[in-house]
């Protein structure tokens, strides 16, 4: 509304592009998570039961790590969100404080809000007594728009991070087989078997965020543009304000965009070895019968699952690098334009 009655400039119109996008965003996820939910049940599920069964201390160890590593990262965008937007809610107070210190007098003073809306909330005759109200509400929807962003974030990296874990583990099990046991063709089978389940398990979360995924690279990559051109254009003029806000945008989506795609190659690495680490086990101890399917499993394991953004593009650390390239190329196109 606040764009269609068009008296914004081009700063909070940008603004205006960019919550659209954040509000986009966290509703597919919820969407989809929801539509998915059978999938993220069962990841959870068979987590819980991993929790419930293990005995080895080093795997238990392994498992720690990466629910801890996912806390941090759940942790680090969440917090750094939560900042970005209360330095955002506090810029239109700081600068009402000082208008009405140096224009007292003033009944023209163009109030400011977080989210772009003095347009619509004149159009509706929202007296300008409830401004701090009103940006006190509006920094509650931002904190839940971070919220259901990251929120929804958290709830997919955290248990892909625990498939990273079992695959870890089952590669450890795979090194340390012990052929002089009894019963090798069924232990070795179990473990044939914990592979194929855990590929199971990864298929089911790479299905749940393909398209969350396709439209967080298309919109982050559209906002990485236009924040980079907008801080470019508050480097020239000197706008420290706005600059900071540019800033504080950039950083949280490329967050976002590093740990989906940390994660997404993290996951992608760990399945792939599952085959080197068969090979490197005592399979030449192994029954020949058994030996023979194992030919399989490694080749199963030269397509590992992957994350993938509309079933067709890879999202990894070279996908992400792709982006940035891209993104600073269209920048210091635009930069030098603007110099000349």
């Amino acid at each position: 509304m606040e764009i269609h009655m068009g008296c914004t400039d081009a700063d909070q119109n940008i603004d205006s592009i960019m919550l659209i996008f954040c509000g986009v965003l966290g509703v597919l996820k919820t969407i989809c998570f929801r539509i998915y939910a059978e999938n993220l049940t069962n990841n959870y599920g068979s987590a819980r039961d991993d929790y419930l069964t293990i005995k080895n201390t080093e795997h238990r160890a392994i498992m720690r790590r990466h629910a801890f590593i996912g806390r941090i990262l759940s942790c680090f965008m969440v917090c750094f969100s939560y900042f970005s937007v209360t330095i955002y809610s506090l810029i239109p107070l700081l600068d009402d404080d000082k208008d009405n210190q140096m224009n007292i007098t003033d009944e023209d003073v163009m109030l400011e809000y977080p989210m772009p809306s003095r347009c619509a909330l004149e159009y509706f005759s929202v007296p300008e007594s409830l401004h701090r109200i009103i940006c006190f509400f509006e920094f509650i929807v931002l904190v839940l728009t971070c919220t259901c962003n990251h929120g929804n974030d958290s709830l997919f990296l955290n248990i892909t991070l625990h498939i990273c874990g079992q695959a870890k583990i089952l590669k450890a099990n795979f090194i340390d087989f012990d052929v002089s046991s009894s019963q090798v063709y069924d232990r070795f089978n179990a473990l044939i078997q914990r592979n194929s389940y855990l590929i199971e398990m990864a298929k089911e979360l790479a299905n749940a965020i393909s398209f969350v995924l396709l439209m967080q690279l298309f919109l982050s990559s559209i906002l990485l543009c236009i924040m980079g051109f907008q801080f470019i254009l508050a480097l020239k003029r000197n706008d420290a304000v706005m600059m900071g806000k540019s800033f504080m945008v950039l950083c949280t989506f490329l967050t976002q965009l590093t740990v989906y795609s940390f994660v997404g190659d993290y996951l992608k690495s760990q399945m792939e070895e599952i085959g080197l680490f068969i090979y490197q086990s005592v399979w030449y101890d192994l029954p020949t019968k058994l030996t023979k399917n194992l030919i399989f499993v490694i080749m199963r394991a030269q397509f590992p699952v992957k994350l993938q953004a509309g079933n067709f593009i890879v999202v990894n650390l070279a996908t992400y690098m792709s982006i940035l390239k891209t993104s600073i190329s269209y920048l210091s196109v635009l930069r030098v334009m603007i110099e000349t």
